[in-house]
């Protein structure tokens, strides 16, 4: 008797709920107008602040021949990366030239960075003919740990100018 009353029982909750329509999909769900979503994002996402402006990441590619300008605080500090991606050698020759200097500018900071020559390596940075489709890098060497993580950078090299990069 306990079973039989059981099952009554779940039979009556079961025919409740699909009266009432609560478990079971609509049918009229495939209506016209889609279902709204919720305001806030399901999933959490990560906060990237724009590096640079599109227009000026435009600019680097399309008169410079380069494009991923990055700055990096590695080493503990002691030490600045500029990385670039070469997109058109041609144009982004004047970069890899040995003969400019590059100049790593922290206004905030009031310092100017150089690239160290070390004597059986030769300058921290890599020069020859550029090519297509590859990154190069250059170091700066930051004694004294003047330019932080978060400082806005101006790379010099030649009449190459890159104003208002974030060192990471």
């Amino acid at each position: 008797m306990f079973d039989k009353a059981r099952l009554v029982s779940k039979a009556m909750l079961f025919g409740g709920i699909l009266v009432s329509g609560v478990g079971v999909p609509a049918v009229s769900a495939q209506s016209a107008a889609p279902p709204k979503r919720p305001a806030v994002a399901a999933s959490p996402t990560r906060y990237q602040p724009a590096r640079f402006s599109k227009r000026a990441e435009l600019h680097y590619g399309l008169v410079w021949g380069v494009d991923s300008l990055a700055v990096k605080w590695t080493e503990s500090g002691e030490v600045i990366r500029f990385t670039y991606r070469v997109l058109d050698a041609a144009k982004a020759k004047p970069l890899n030239d040995k003969k400019s200097e590059p100049a790593l500018i922290d206004p905030q900071a009031g310092v100017k960075l150089s690239v160290p020559a070390l004597e059986k390596v030769g300058q921290l940075r890599q020069t020859g003919t550029p090519q297509a489709g590859t990154s190069y890098w250059m170091a700066f060497s930051n004694r004294g740990r003047l330019v932080k993580r978060g400082d806005r950078v101006n790379v010099v090299i030649g009449q190459f100018r890159a104003d208002g990069l974030v060192v990471d």
